[in-house]
């Protein structure tokens, strides 16, 4: 992508986390660091050398001794001159060394300013530089080498490589509105449909792995429900392995949703537990179920919780049928062991019901593995995209484009300005992912959630 201006500041901040550690980075970048390098340094470090240096004060005091690196533009992170003090991490000496960086000239840099202008220098498109923040606050190995990825621009090559298809398909066809008396056999020639088919394709396997991409930042809510004292909090302490939920043989112990985060093959899982469902007069237990069915409109699926020894429950029924239309759900049977039966996960029931224990932990793996098959995740999550809302989003507006172009492209005949105009608009959306095509306000709105000093 081409080069744009940043702007003009030097900009100083520290780049390690808050608080004492062994070593602090105070990262400066800008146009010309030359008198913060001659002040602080007394010369320059050899380029992209570490070099051991004394930095120093206003009045040439030692301020700490420490590693120097410089990277001079534009082989740096951000395109500019880059200069890093890698000095002791105590938050005191870290201050001193940040404040002469300010009285030499720098400013503050704000959240992701110096990731925004390596996007602005084309050292990063849009996709890349999002993948240094999802790195950095990746909850999970397996979103780490998700987007570990995304950030030596996997998930871009795959954007680009669509958009390369696309910008012949609208050559084709801009020659063939140059020509309109050729117009149907030159299509045909070209292969039009073609060359949609394998783009709709393309994009509807990279709509696939950046949609499991998403489970791993963002993780799944997923609510335990069920009639009081059928187990729910014993099958969350079995979960998250550790007594996090009280268990009495009382039905309505659990007043108050209680909330844990597990994790299941990579994915993230934030489990909730929930006050039995059942009429009550208590006031408390009222509050309670109130709260249980304010979690379920927020969930993305529903543990269904229920004593194996009554399967078919009017009330398991009634709690079924009140939840929303199109939330995925599994049926838990639980204390098969009060039954003297195996576990187990009966394949005609399409992944939606588990018999197991709860007390005794059996069936247990039974239940992680339909957690993932309901949350879309039966493959492995190797090689999928730690892709954000935005990118499905355009993904899926892309999709739809290409979809309208092919209607346009099938009648009778064809419609092959407005083919032209809904590939364009295919292209566009998918540029909105690397950057090609970008507004300010999205750009400030992604850099400002980054920290600051990245």
């Amino acid at each position: 992508m081409g080069s744009r201006r940043p702007p003009p500041e030097t900009i100083a901040a520290v780049a390690t986390p808050a608080g004492r550690g062994g070593i602090g980075v105070v990262r400066i970048s800008g146009a010309d660091l030359s008198a913060i390098v001659e002040s602080l340094l007394g010369a320059a470090p050899a380029a992209r050398t570490a070099t051991l240096a004394t930095f120093r004060g206003a009045g040439g005091e030692p301020l700490d001794q420490g590693i120097a690196l410089y990277f001079p533009a534009p082989a740096s992170y951000t395109g500019e001159n880059v200069l890093e003090l890698h000095g002791h991490g105590g938050p005191a000496v870290l201050g001193l060394l940040l404040g002469r960086c300010l009285d030499l000239g720098a400013r503050i840099a704000e959240p992701g300013e110096f990731t925004r202008r390596a996007f602005l220098n084309g050292k990063l498109d849009l996709a890349q530089a999002e993948a240094v923040a999802d790195l950095i606050d990746a909850a999970t190995a397996t979103a780490a080498r998700a987007a570990a990825r995304s950030l030596t621009g996997a998930f871009s090559q795959e954007i680009h490589a669509a958009v390369d298809g696309l910008i012949e398909l609208r050559g084709f066809t801009e020659a063939v509105l140059d020509f309109p008396e050729e117009d149907i056999e030159f299509m045909r020639t070209a292969d039009a449909a073609g060359k949609l088919a394998d783009l709709r394709e393309r994009v509807a396997a990279i709509i696939a792995r950046a949609r499991q991409g998403s489970l791993l930042r963002e993780g799944l809510d997923v609510v335990l429900i069920g009639q009081p004292n059928v187990g729910k909090s014993s099958l969350l302490n079995q979960l998250v392995g550790e007594d996090v939920a009280i268990v009495t043989p009382v039905p309505g112990t659990t007043r108050d949703a209680i909330r844990s985060r597990i994790e299941i093959s990579g994915i993230p899982l934030h489990v909730i537990d929930t006050a039995g469902l059942r009429p009550t007069a208590d006031a408390v237990e009222k509050i309670g179920i109130e709260r249980t069915w304010a979690s379920i409109a927020r969930a993305d699926l529903a543990l269904i919780i229920t004593d194996a020894r009554e399967p078919r429950h009017a009330g398991d029924a009634t709690i079924i049928g009140r939840l929303p239309e199109g939330l995925p759900r599994i049926v838990v049977r639980n204390k098969i062991d009060l039954l003297g039966i195996d576990a187990r996960r009966p394949s005609d029931e399409d992944d939606a019901e588990v018999w197991l224990s709860a007390k005794t932990g059996a069936g247990l793996e039974l239940l992680r593995e339909a957690i993932l098959s309901a949350a879309g995740a039966r493959d492995a999550m190797e090689g999928v995209f730690l892709a954000r809302e935005r990118h499905l989003r355009a993904l899926d507006s892309a999709a739809a484009h290409l979809a309208a172009a092919d209607e346009q492209l099938a009648a009778p005949p064809p419609a092959l300005e407005l083919f032209a105009e809904e590939l364009r608009a295919a292209q566009q959306a998918l540029g909105t992912i690397t950057g090609e095509f970008s507004a300010d306000d999205l750009l400030g709105e992604i850099f400002t959630r980054f920290c600051i000093g990245k």
